[in-house]
C-alpha cells in the first residue's frame, strides 16, 4: 500500500538542472517574493517526495545566499562611493562634513519624537500664551544632548543657542511669505517660527558632533 502511494507521488522533473534560476522555473532578474512563491509552489506540488523536496530547497538556499551577497555587496560599493566623494569634495565641504555624524536610528527617532512633542505642545497651547517655556525646554534637551556627546558644556551651549537663534531668524524670514490662507487663524508668527527653531534645535543636538 505505501509502495504504491509512494509511486505515485509526482517526481520533481528538475532535480538534475544545475542553474538554480532554471530549477525553479525563475527568471535571473527575479524579486525574492516571486522566488519564495515559486519555491513555496513546488514544495506543494512535489510534496513526500524527499529527493524533489531537497532539489527545491537546494536551488532555494542557493538564490538566497546569492541575494544576500549581492545585497553586501551594493552596501559597501555605497560606502566605497559615498568615501570616495568625500574625498574628492572641496575644502570646504570636508571641513563643515566633519562636524556631522550619523547617529543611531533609535536615537534619531527618540529626539526627533521629542521636538514634535515640543512642537505640538506648543501649538495646543497657543490660546493661552506664547511657546517661551516650550522653546526653553527644547533648547535645554538639546544642550544636554550635545553635552552628552561633546563633553563641554560650553560647547553645547554655544551650538545650542546658535541652533534656536538660526532657526528663529530664518522662520521669522520664511513664515511671512507663506499665504495666510494656509495658516491656521490663531497661530501667531510666534508660534510657528518656535516650529522652524524646533527643526534646527532637533538637528543640531541629532546631527552635530
Amino acid at each position: 500500500m505505501v509502495e504504491s502511494w509512494l509511486s505515485n507521488v509526482p517526481t520533481f522533473p528538475r532535480t538534475r538542472v544545475w542553474d538554480p534560476y532554471k530549477r525553479l522555473g525563475v527568471s535571473p532578474y527575479a524579486s525574492e517574493e516571486e522566488i519564495w512563491a515559486s519555491r513555496n509552489f513546488l514544495l506543494q506540488q512535489y510534496a513526500g517526495h524527499e529527493r524533489s523536496e531537497e532539489s527545491i530547497e537546494g536551488a532555494f538556499e542557493k538564490l538566497l545566499m546569492s541575494s544576500f551577497i549581492r545585497r553586501k555587496k551594493s552596501k559597501i560599493n555605497l560606502k566605497t562611493r559615498l568615501k570616495k566623494k568625500v574625498e574628492e569634495s572641496p575644502p570646504w565641504l570636508k571641513a563643515l562634513l566633519d562636524f556631522v555624524e550619523m547617529p543611531p536610528m533609535d536615537t534619531i527617532f527618540r529626539r526627533l519624537f521629542l521636538f514634535a512633542f515640543m512642537g505640538g505642545w506648543s501649538i495646543m497651547n497657543s490660546a493661552e500664551g506664547g511657546p517661551a517655556f516650550q522653546v526653553a525646554v527644547s533648547l535645554a534637551a538639546c544642550v544636554y544632548f550635545l553635552n552628552e556627546k561633546t563633553k563641554s558644556l560650553g560647547r553645547a551651549c554655544l551650538i545650542g543657542i546658535g541652533a534656536l537663534a538660526a532657526g528663529w531668524f530664518c522662520g521669522s524670514i520664511i513664515i511671512p511669505m507663506i499665504p495666510t490662507f494656509l495658516i491656521h487663524p490663531t497661530w501667531t508668527l510666534e508660534l510657528l517660527t518656535s516650529l522652524v527653531a524646533y527643526v534646527f534645535l532637533f538637528l543640531s543636538c541629532t546631527f552635530l558632533k
